[in-house]
């Protein structure tokens, strides 16, 4: 909100200061190159320090309109320039990408703290907020003079200037280090391969995977198969070989990811916790954990915990008995002994498959990732009134890239939508949405509709087929495709209160929800067509996948779970641990182990979400998510899940209004009371 947003220069020979002559003056990637970022970000922020100058040097009295809304559209040069970098480097980075990165990241950090930690920058602010209930502000107006106060604060406006100091060094060196610790990921995950040339080897893996291990191979100049760690890869590999011996061997290449070796993140991982501590203490708070919850619905550390450990304890039972089920299953099924983690997945398969006759292989023919877009169009169409026309007259950052343009009912452009959907060295495993440039409107009162783009990893076509999702890629699209409504569907004034912007609990609730689409028959008839035959899903298999839509499901609560405690006990510690990371991780998830325990591995040092990600001490806000859409999602079963006034109430309450209220307040809104925790239990079957 403070700190980054776009403005013409008279600089015109780096695309990235100049106007675009794309429409809705669109990000030029036909024309940036990797080297004119770093001077792109010297000359915007030279520009923003002179900005924040006027403000501090006016001689005016501080007012809201020459203190916060100037602040407010300061730096906009800079917001431009970095939404386009940081996203590039996630979704398609490169040696000078990442050197770039590691070179600008001091000098955004000395930029921020030279806004947040300036003393007169700072009475001005607070000036303003002092005369609040005078000012006869609008909600909007009020919320963001709030949320600037809050962001000086919070920031150390209030220290001292040996503590302000200290406190720049701490955001300088952990900018540094969660730059780092994504990088380690991302080489550790591509230093890995299983190479196999003997045919024998790839028995029990279906087509699919076979075909796009010889893709893999072929891209590398290599013979045979090649499997990776990334997710479109790994995952089918643990389902459906039955090469115990090598199933072991890439589940323990993935979770040691980073744990020694050449992009060990160990030491990376005590000293991020450390400074964050440090951190914490210096703004008044004895864990960071406090001092990260205060602005998010859950407000503080002890109803966190309070609530994985409560899901924990509903949660164990189920998960216990789903591990019976399958060490059982694969007792019977040849495996001696115990059912071990490279193990789970493999039989887990096998049984659902025996359980339900249903399965990837089975499934994956009617969700060709063209129709699944399109279907996924088609759901924010009946909802939403929205269309999506692919504009190839605007450029991608990369050669999969596809642009579209967004219109409402009425024709008005709304957004564009740009998707990355496969997967390459060099972006990023997962799955996320994210935005080049947020809804509002700048300086001149002109309203900017935002720029979305969902990235993923879905498996990329081969030769003989088209990219075929599994299931869960499915609902991976539909989650990430919310987050995107949520940005699309933003409306108001000033960006940092718009879209997804915000509490880090809450933003996963329009995502969340999305998911619930894909058990639904009415929806998955309409578009799931064998890619062959073109022959519908029949409704026996539709059925199948909503009889099994809840099994393991005490089995993945618990899994989730685990992350939320690993990422709370990083963040709930007044002072670093004395063991190392993997013991330290071990202990503090053992009362959520629900699998034997293998020496030596450990998930933190690859925890991307909460070292290098936004998400320390917020990984838990995807299970409370879960509680909002499980209880907001019961009103679209009670009133049809294209209900247009349903879904109006839920754009009008939730997806249009970003941060311009509190989260409880926006969902209480919409549902007329507060969540009802109970609802996620029944959803998943576990409230009996």
């Amino acid at each position: 909100m403070l700190f980054i947003t776009s403005c013409n220069s008279s600089n015109m020979t780096n695309p990235l200061l100049e106007k675009s002559t794309h429409p809705y003056n669109a990000p030029a990637f036909d024309k940036i190159k990797t080297e004119h970022y770093l001077p792109a970000f010297k000359e915007a922020i030279a520009e923003g320090k002179q900005e924040i100058e006027a403000i501090v040097n006016n001689q005016q009295e501080p007012t809201f309109e020459n203190t916060i809304l100037a602040l407010n559209y300061a730096g906009e040069k800079l917001n431009t320039v970095s939404a386009l970098f940081f996203n590039i480097n996630e979704a398609n980075t490169n040696e000078q990408m990442q050197k770039t990165a590691e070179e600008i990241s001091p000098l955004l950090t000395e930029y921020s703290m030279s806004i947040t930690l300036n003393e007169k920058l700072f009475e001005r602010v607070k000036a303003v907020y002092q005369q609040k209930e005078s000012l006869n502000l609008g909600q909007e107006e009020a919320r963001l003079l709030e949320q600037t106060y809050k962001q000086f604060a919070n920031n150390g406006a209030n220290l001292s200037p040996e503590d302000k100091e200290k406190f720049a060094k701490i955001q300088e060196e952990l900018s540094l280090l969660s730059l780092k610790f994504g990088n380690n990921t991302l080489a550790a995950t591509n230093a890995f391969i299983l190479h196999i040339t003997d045919s024998t080897q790839l028995a029990g893996l279906p087509a699919y995977a076979v075909s796009a291990g010889a893709s893999e191979a072929k891209a590398r100049n290599l013979e045979g198969w090649v499997f990776t760690l990334q997710h479109p890869s790994m995952s089918p590999f643990m389902q459906f070989s039955q090469n115990r011996e090598l199933r072991e061997k890439m589940w323990r290449a993935s979770n040691t990811k980073c744990i020694g070796g050449e992009f060990d993140n160990q030491a990376i991982v005590k000293r991020i916790a450390e400074l964050r501590i440090q951190e914490a203490n210096l703004l008044g708070h004895k864990l960071y954990s406090d001092y990260a919850l205060e602005e998010r619905m859950a407000k503080n550390t002890e109803t966190v915990n309070n609530f994985l450990n409560d899901l924990l304890e509903k949660s164990l039972p189920y998960a216990k008995k789903d591990v019976e089920a399958i060490q059982k299953y694969a007792n019977q099924n040849g495996l001696e002994g115990k059912l071990m983690p490279w193990d789970f997945s493999y039989y887990s398969e096998k049984l659902k498959n025996e359980k339900y006759a249903i399965n990837d292989e089975l499934l994956k023919p009617y969700f060709k990732l063209e129709n699944v877009q399109k279907a996924v169009f088609a759901l924010a169409d009946s909802l939403y009134g929205l269309k999506f026309t692919e504009a190839k007259d605007i450029p991608g950052y990369h050669p999969d890239v596809q642009v579209y343009d967004v219109t409402d009912a009425n024709g008005k452009h709304m957004a564009l939508f740009y998707s990355d959907f496969y997967p390459r060295d060099s972006k990023s495993g997962g799955a996320w949405m994210t935005e080049f440039r947020g809804q509002g409107f700048n300086k001149d009162g002109v309203e900017e509709r935002p720029f979305i783009s969902i990235v993923c990893n879905f498996t990329k076509p081969t030769e003989t087929e088209p990219s075929l999702l599994t299931f869960y890629e499915v609902t991976t699209l539909l989650h990430e495709f919310g987050h995107a409504l949520h940005g699309i569907l933003a409306e108001g004034k000033y960006s940092g209160l718009t879209g997804t912007n915000v509490a880090r609990d809450f933003v996963e609730l329009p995502s969340q929800i999305m998911e619930n689409w894909a058990t639904q028959k009415e929806y998955l008839a309409s578009f799931a067509k064998h890619y062959q035959t073109g022959e519908v899903i029949p409704d026996e298999l539709i059925q199948k996948i909503i009889d099994s839509k809840n099994y393991n499901s005490g089995y993945a609560s618990v899994r989730q779970l685990n992350f939320g405690i690993t990422d709370m006990a990083w963040h709930t510690i007044s002072e670093v641990p004395q063991e190392d990371v993997v013991t330290y991780e071990a202990k503090a998830i053992e009362r959520a182990q629900i699998m034997p325990y293998i020496e030596g591995t450990a998930f933190s040092t690859s925890f991307g979400h909460i070292f290098s990600g936004g998400y320390a001490a917020g990984y838990y806000s995807y299970k409370w998510a879960e509680v909002l859409e499980a209880d907001a999602f019961q009103v679209f079963k009670e009133k049809g899940i294209f209900n247009k006034e349903v879904a109006e109430s839920f754009r009008k309450n939730i997806l249009s209004r970003g941060n311009i209220e509190d989260a409880d307040v926006l969902y209480r809104n919409f549902r007329g009371r507060d969540p009802r925790p109970e609802a996620l239990m029944e959803k998943l079957g576990m409230s009996k």
